[in-house]
């Protein structure tokens, strides 16, 4: 995150979907309420972090980073086609590069 932002990104160009455990600030901020929750996804204002279950609510940004940081494969390979679709500009994918490439079924 560092680096994109380091780079020149905005905060509110970059959105975070992860595939296993949530991101901690998203447990923090959903804390408060899914409605505060959305709202500051809705302003855009600084990176959203969301779980894959929640991926297809998302709008688009510039930036979407994927964590693939456990979950079965099947949420990986549903979220993956979602993220490049609402990615404007840039798609980066993290993970294990044997489970992305087996649940893309190629070389990445």
């Amino acid at each position: 995150m560092d680096l994109l932002l380091d780079s020149g990104r905005a905060p509110g160009d970059v959105l975070v979907i992860t595939t296993g455990e949530q991101h901690p600030w998203a447990t923090h901020e959903l804390s408060f309420g899914e409605a505060s929750y959305w709202a500051q996804h809705d302003a855009g204002d600084d990176v959203f972090y969301l779980d894959a279950d929640a991926a297809g609510r998302a709008a688009a940004r510039p930036v979407v980073v994927v964590a693939v940081n456990g979950g079965a494969d099947t949420v990986a390979a549903t979220v993956l086609p979602l993220a490049h679709s609402r990615a404007g500009a840039l798609l980066i994918v993290c993970g294990d590069p044997q489970q992305i490439n087996s649940v893309l079924g190629a070389g990445v």
